[in-house]
This record gives C-alpha cells, sequence and structure tokens, in this order.
C-alpha cells in the first residue's frame, strides 16, 4: 500500500492490527519525521514496547536482520526493528534477504524501513515492491512554493490559528522551504494567540525571518529564470555569513556543466546519457535543459570571466565588491541582461 503523508494518519487509525513493514522515503525532515513518530506511535498503541535500531553501511550484515527477527525476547515483547537505510541501495543478496523475510514475517516484528528518497530503480526492484504488497510505503514529497500557503493555513487551522490571506503569504515569504522552522512559527504563534485570526501586522510581530537558502536554491533559480529569487537569495545568504568563495564555486561549477551540455547537445549527443553522465536527475533535467536552450555558450564564457573577476576580488586583488559581481552572474544565468548586453543587443 503507498499513501502520502497526509493520508498515513486515518490509514494507521483503520488498522485493528500492525503490518509486518513499514517504509517511509523521503527528503522532507518534518515530513518524514512526524510519519515515522506516528508509525512508532501506532505500534507502541498495539503493543510494540520494544525498539532495535540498525544503521545500513557499507559493511552491513543483512543476515542481523534475520537474527533479530528471530531472537526472543526476555519478557517476551513485541518490537520494532527499525532500519535506517539513508541513501543506501540495496544489492542483490540484501533485496532478496529482505524478501524472504517478508514472505514469512514474524508474527511478534514490525520493519520500520527509514531511507531518503528513492529513485526510479529502486521504486521498481523486487524488494520494494514486496514492502509495497506487504505493508505501507510512505513517500513524503516537498511542499512546492505553490503549495506552501494552503499547507500553512491547514496546518495553522489544526493548531486553533486563523491567518487572513496577507498574513499566509507573509509567513510563507518568511520561512520559505524551511518546514521546520514553519512548525515553530506556528507553534509560537499558537501559544501567543490561542484561538484568533491573526492580520500580517501580528505575523510581523511575532515571525522571524527563518527562510532557508542554500547555494543550490540559488543555482536552481537561476536555471529557472527566476532573477528577482536569485537576489533575495543571495542577498540572505550574504547577511547569514556565508562565504563569497562558496556562492562562487556553486555557480561556477553550474556554468561549466551548462557548457558542456550545450556543447554536447550540439555535437548530437542524446540528452538522457547526457543527463546520466553529468549527474542531472529528476526535475533538474528539465531546468538543465530549458537554461541549457535559452543560454548560448559565449554568454556561459563571460560569465566565467566574470567569476575569475570575482575570484580575485575575494583575494583582494580587485577593489570590486564581490557580492555585487556574483548578483550580475547570476542575472545573466537567470536570462536577464545587464545593461551593457542590452546595448549590445
Amino acid at each position: 500500500m503507498k499513501l502520502k503523508a497526509d493520508q498515513l494518519g486515518s490509514q494507521l487509525k483503520r488498522q485493528q492490527d500492525a503490518l509486518p513493514v513499514y517504509l517511509v522515503t523521503g527528503d522532507e525532515p518534518l515530513l518524514c519525521g512526524e510519519s515515522i513518530d506516528a508509525i512508532r506511535a501506532h505500534l507502541r498503541l498495539l503493543g510494540f514496547s520494544e525498539r532495535e535500531v540498525m544503521h545500513v553501511d557499507a559493511s552491513f550484515s543483512w543476515e542481523s536482520l534475520l537474527e533479530s527477527a528471530n531472537a526472543l525476547s526476555l519478557f517476551a515483547e513485541r518490537k520494532i526493528i527499525e532500519i535506517r537505510l539513508g541513501g543506501q541501495k540495496l544489492n542483490r543478496a540484501a533485496s532478496d534477504l529482505l524478501q524472504k523475510y517478508l514472505a514469512n514475517p514474524a508474527p511478534d516484528n514490525a520493519l520500520l524501513i527509514i531511507c531518503d528518497r528513492l529513485d526510479r530503480s529502486s521504486k521498481q526492484s523486487a524488494w520494494f515492491k514486496k514492502v509495497e504488497q506487504t505493508g505501507v510505503v510512505v513517500e513524503v514529497w516537498p511542499i512546492e512554493p505553490d503549495q506552501l500557503v494552503q499547507w500553512l493555513g491547514q496546518r495553522a487551522a489544526s493548531q486553533n490559528v486563523q491567518l487572513e490571506p496577507e498574513a499566509l503569504q507573509l509567513l510563507a515569504d518568511r520561512i520559505e522551504g524551511n518546514l521546520l522552522a514553519a512548525r515553530q512559527e506556528l507553534d509560537k504563534l499558537a501559544l501567543l494567540y490561542p484561538g484568533q485570526r491573526l492580520n500580517a501586522e501580528q505575523v510581523i510581530q511575532a515571525v522571524s525571518d527563518s527562510s532557508r537558502f542554500d547555494i543550490f536554491a540559488l543555482t536552481d533559480a537561476a536555471l529557472t529564470g527566476d532573477a528577482g529569487r536569485c537576489q533575495h537569495i543571495l542577498q540572505v545568504l550574504r547577511q547569514e555569513g556565508n562565504e563569497a568563495a562558496v556562492v562562487l564555486w556553486g555557480l561556477t561549477r553550474e556554468i561549466r556543466m551548462l557548457h558542456r551540455v550545450i556543447r554536447a547537445v550540439a555535437s548530437g549527443q542524446p540528452w538522457d546519457p547526457l543527463c546520466q553522465r553529468e549527474r542531472i536527475f529528476g526535475k533538474r533535467k528539465n531546468l538543465v535543459r530549458n537554461a541549457s536552450r535559452r543560454l548560448r555558450t559565449e554568454q556561459l564564457e563571460e560569465m566565467l570571466d566574470l567569476a575569475s573577476s570575482v575570484d580575485m576580488a575575494i583575494k583582494g586583488q580587485r577593489e570590486d565588491d564581490p557580492w555585487l559581481l556574483l548578483n550580475q552572474i547570476t542575472l545573466t544565468l537567470s536570462g536577464y541582461p545587464l545593461p551593457w548586453q542590452r546595448a549590445m543587443d
């Protein structure tokens, strides 16, 4: 059975007994953590008072799963066996062993498998299909920017807080991308204004700016062509004390990748193998494809020349402000022409 995070609670309430296995996969910390907590709480109510945690790494022995499942507790308690995969993939032997266990699971054990977001090949594997067949798979997806306001409204209502539309939008702007910060701020609002309807001014007074931005958010915004978002992210990165050299590294890496992609496509190389070689996966494939169609190699080479100037400014070999130069690079990368470029056109 495959569920979304917001479907899990109602499904658990309908279950009279535990299933053999629960899998939570995703890379959104708040939603993953809440799904895991809900499963643990459900199992505790069903008498699973013992818990064993296994961290999977390159040296992990999957035979220890069978040993743990077959080991009798001194107090005959029902046990949760928590397997933390992280980003590890199951090889053939591990897959076979997990399928063997799930074919005849121990009645007093429940597996709770926790892992990062699984790729397509993992979700087509035999072990994943066996987990889906015998238990529950919870796929956790990040809240997209256009869904954030609705999510915040529903979350606030569940805490007996009502926010006016302007207040919701303001809160979304302040905590963009950081659901952990969103929970913290909503908890604060629930304590300060229980049962009240809040306007934007009250939110401004209570909420701090907790936007989660990093260099990868900056490069994604540039590939999307959102110049305004790029400038906002760059400003936050500077205010938070990030090193200009780190931002420069991220931008130049992206520019060089785009340069290779454009040249490869022009030479007739097929897209999917090219993405595989450049390690471009998921949503980034469309971002890179659109950016490579929008930009020219000459523009990318100009940006690399400007990056050299940024490097010199960082080292004190030029008097320019490196952050202003970085802003010029991000504007060009996002497709917004600079004044001298508009004049040339």
